[in-house]
Protein backbone atom coordinates (compact mmCIF):
# COMPACT_ATOMS: atom_id res chain seq x y z
CA UNK A 1 0.00 0.00 0.00
CA UNK A 2 1.87 3.45 -1.55
CA UNK A 3 0.03 6.19 0.48
CA UNK A 4 1.19 9.81 -0.04
CA UNK A 5 0.56 13.01 1.04
CA UNK A 6 0.42 16.14 -0.71
CA UNK A 7 -0.58 20.51 -0.13
CA UNK A 8 -4.45 20.01 -0.88
CA UNK A 9 -5.32 21.58 -4.41
CA UNK A 10 -8.70 23.19 -5.06
CA UNK A 11 -9.95 20.11 -6.98
CA UNK A 12 -9.66 17.86 -3.94
CA UNK A 13 -12.07 19.86 -1.74
CA UNK A 14 -15.07 17.45 -3.25
CA UNK A 15 -13.00 14.64 -2.31
CA UNK A 16 -12.31 16.23 1.59
CA UNK A 17 -16.15 16.86 1.93
CA UNK A 18 -16.66 13.06 1.03
CA UNK A 19 -13.86 12.21 4.16
CA UNK A 20 -15.43 14.68 6.21
CA UNK A 21 -18.85 13.54 5.69
CA UNK A 22 -17.54 9.38 5.97
CA UNK A 23 -16.76 9.20 9.89
CA UNK A 24 -19.00 8.30 12.19
CA UNK A 25 -17.00 10.34 15.73
CA UNK A 26 -17.75 13.85 15.57
CA UNK A 27 -19.95 13.40 12.08
CA UNK A 28 -21.43 16.14 10.08
CA UNK A 29 -23.63 16.50 7.21
CA UNK A 30 -23.06 18.24 4.24
CA UNK A 31 -26.03 20.65 5.27
CA UNK A 32 -25.13 20.73 8.65
CA UNK A 33 -21.52 22.07 8.08
CA UNK A 34 -23.41 24.55 5.31
CA UNK A 35 -25.21 25.70 8.43
CA UNK A 36 -22.28 26.73 10.33
CA UNK A 37 -20.72 28.60 7.44
CA UNK A 38 -18.47 25.68 6.06
CA UNK A 39 -19.20 24.72 2.08
CA UNK A 40 -16.76 24.33 -0.77
CA UNK A 41 -16.66 27.44 -1.87
CA UNK A 42 -15.04 28.20 1.01
CA UNK A 43 -12.84 25.83 1.39
CA UNK A 44 -11.76 25.71 -2.18
CA UNK A 45 -10.76 29.47 -1.75
CA UNK A 46 -8.89 28.71 1.20
CA UNK A 47 -7.07 26.18 -0.04
CA UNK A 48 -6.44 28.24 -3.23
CA UNK A 49 -5.38 31.55 -1.25
CA UNK A 50 -3.42 29.64 1.61
CA UNK A 51 -1.14 26.66 2.07
CA UNK A 52 -3.89 25.14 4.69
CA UNK A 53 -4.51 21.78 3.76
CA UNK A 54 -2.88 18.86 2.44
CA UNK A 55 -4.60 14.98 1.38
CA UNK A 56 -3.35 11.05 1.61
CA UNK A 57 -4.10 9.53 -0.84
CA UNK A 58 -4.08 5.43 -2.14
CA UNK A 59 -3.84 4.96 -5.99
CA UNK A 60 -4.72 9.21 -6.47
CA UNK A 61 -8.37 8.53 -4.16
CA UNK A 62 -8.41 11.26 -1.04
CA UNK A 63 -8.17 8.70 1.69
CA UNK A 64 -8.17 11.58 4.60
CA UNK A 65 -6.81 15.30 5.07
CA UNK A 66 -6.03 18.20 7.68
CA UNK A 67 -6.66 21.79 7.54
CA UNK A 68 -5.73 24.92 9.39
CA UNK A 69 -6.37 28.33 10.03
CA UNK A 70 -2.88 29.84 9.52
CA UNK A 71 -3.24 33.19 11.08
CA UNK A 72 -4.84 31.86 14.27
CA UNK A 73 -2.42 28.86 14.82
CA UNK A 74 -5.40 26.23 15.02
CA UNK A 75 -5.06 22.95 13.52
CA UNK A 76 -8.86 23.04 12.30
CA UNK A 77 -9.76 19.53 10.73
CA UNK A 78 -7.98 16.03 10.50
CA UNK A 79 -9.90 13.02 9.37
CA UNK A 80 -9.63 9.89 7.55
CA UNK A 81 -11.54 7.73 5.82
CA UNK A 82 -12.70 5.06 8.28
CA UNK A 83 -11.36 1.86 6.54
CA UNK A 84 -8.19 3.45 6.72
CA UNK A 85 -8.11 4.14 10.45
CA UNK A 86 -5.03 3.04 12.19
CA UNK A 87 -2.20 2.72 8.85
CA UNK A 88 -0.33 6.22 9.95
CA UNK A 89 -2.52 8.08 7.71
CA UNK A 90 -3.81 10.77 10.71
CA UNK A 91 -0.46 10.88 12.56
CA UNK A 92 1.56 12.01 8.95
CA UNK A 93 -1.47 14.63 8.06
CA UNK A 94 -1.64 15.80 11.81
CA UNK A 95 3.02 16.61 11.51
CA UNK A 96 2.35 18.13 8.28
CA UNK A 97 -0.02 20.69 9.14
CA UNK A 98 1.83 21.00 12.97
CA UNK A 99 4.92 21.44 10.83
CA UNK A 100 3.32 24.67 9.15
CA UNK A 101 1.73 25.73 12.39
CA UNK A 102 5.01 25.98 13.93
CA UNK A 103 6.63 28.19 11.15
CA UNK A 104 4.16 30.95 11.83
CA UNK A 105 3.86 29.84 16.10
CA UNK A 106 5.10 29.09 19.08
CA UNK A 107 2.12 27.57 20.33
CA UNK A 108 -0.73 25.79 17.93
CA UNK A 109 -4.23 24.49 19.47
CA UNK A 110 -7.25 22.81 18.44
CA UNK A 111 -10.53 21.92 20.03
CA UNK A 112 -12.46 18.59 20.08
CA UNK A 113 -14.61 16.24 21.88
CA UNK A 114 -13.06 15.51 25.16
CA UNK A 115 -14.61 11.98 25.21
CA UNK A 116 -13.67 11.04 21.36
CA UNK A 117 -11.19 8.63 20.15
CA UNK A 118 -9.66 12.42 18.48
CA UNK A 119 -8.30 13.55 21.76
CA UNK A 120 -6.95 10.30 22.86
CA UNK A 121 -5.17 10.39 19.47
CA UNK A 122 -4.33 13.80 19.65
CA UNK A 123 -2.62 13.46 23.34
CA UNK A 124 -0.43 10.75 21.91
CA UNK A 125 0.62 13.13 19.63
CA UNK A 126 1.97 15.93 22.24
CA UNK A 127 -1.15 17.62 22.38
CA UNK A 128 -1.72 18.76 26.29
CA UNK A 129 -5.34 19.31 27.85
CA UNK A 130 -5.60 22.90 28.90
CA UNK A 131 -9.38 23.86 29.29
CA UNK A 132 -12.63 22.14 29.38
CA UNK A 133 -14.68 24.78 27.13
CA UNK A 134 -18.64 24.04 27.05
CA UNK A 135 -19.11 20.46 28.93
CA UNK A 136 -17.91 18.11 26.14
CA UNK A 137 -15.20 20.05 24.45
CA UNK A 138 -11.68 20.17 24.89
CA UNK A 139 -8.81 22.74 23.65
CA UNK A 140 -5.59 21.05 23.64
CA UNK A 141 -2.28 22.58 22.91
CA UNK A 142 1.18 22.07 21.37
CA UNK A 143 4.36 23.98 21.51
CA UNK A 144 7.11 24.18 19.17
CA UNK A 145 9.58 21.84 20.18
CA UNK A 146 7.19 18.83 21.99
Amino acid sequence: MNICTRIAQPDDVESIFDVRTSVTENHLSREEMQLIGINESIVADMVQQNRCAWVATLNDKVIGFSMILPDEGCLFAAFVLPEYEGRGVGRSLVELAEHELFKHHEKIWLETDKNSRAAQFYMQLGWGKTKNLNGSDIRLEKHRGV
